[in-house]
């Protein structure tokens, strides 16, 4: 069951178009998977859609009855001869999976919200292994990283912010279990040691490095470069 969800001025600035791509990209993906979520953007775009229509078109129009009667019929009539225009029928093929990508034998269906983005080589440290959406963010960069059975990322905080949705399989922290789904925002207030004992897929954005925790940060460096 999922448990961990945007907070609601995300949700707002989805909705707005405020976000940058991967965030908005992390938001659609989960709320696939999260009905509560999905419930809450419906509610957003309305909302939206009715302050936009108000404050820019019904201003604008000072009709009668009479003459609003006119213009729905219009209106319908235009419907109808769109519909009938042609015999014509399209056939639309539904595809119940998409394209997928491959860790180490396992695969993955990717999500809709990034079928399109162009994703980079697959690269591997350890028992971690991440391809890189080019969405070409700058200091923002997005990855899909997989953590095989019994893996883990050393503990660290953040020098910056990081988002990490669960695509498939869990992994655990000092605060819980978290499942598909669950969408986590991280940053420097936050402290952490994934590990994952059955193996799992993130979608992950970061616009800035890991802070290590343990260890000799020096030799944990190139898993933090790995990661971001």
């Amino acid at each position: 069951m999922i448990k961990h969800h945007p907070k609601f001025e995300l949700l707002q600035n989805f909705v707005n178009g405020d976000l940058p791509a991967s965030l908005s990209a992390g938001i659609a993906i989960h709320a696939d998977m999260c009905p509560q979520c999905q419930e809450k953007i419906s509610q957003l775009t309305e909302q939206v859609a009715e302050a936009s229509f108000e404050q820019n078109f019904l201003h604008k129009f000072v009709v009668d009855d009479e003459d609003m009667a006119e213009v729905a019929e219009l209106e319908f009539d235009s419907i109808i001869d769109e519909i009938t225009a042609s015999d014509d029928i399209e056939s639309v093929k539904i595809h119940n999976e998409g394209p997928s990508i491959e860790f180490k034998g396992s695969e993955y269906v990717l999500p809709k919200a990034i079928r399109n983005i162009e994703l980079g080589k697959t690269a591997q440290i350890g028992k971690l292994s991440r391809a890189r959406l080019q969405l070409d963010e700058g200091e923002i960069h997005t990855s899909l990283l997989h953590i095989d059975p019994g893996g883990s990322v050393p503990e660290h905080t953040h020098n910056g912010f990081e988002l990490t949705l669960l695509l498939a399989g869990s992994f655990t922290d000092e605060q819980g279990e978290y499942v598909a789904g669950d969408f986590i925002m991280l940053d420097k207030r936050h402290q952490h040691h994934p590990v994952s004992e059955h193996g799992c897929l993130c979608y992950t954005v970061a616009n800035d490095s890991l802070h290590f925790t343990q260890g000799i940060n020096k030799l944990l460096n190139p898993i933090g470069s790995f990661i971001y």
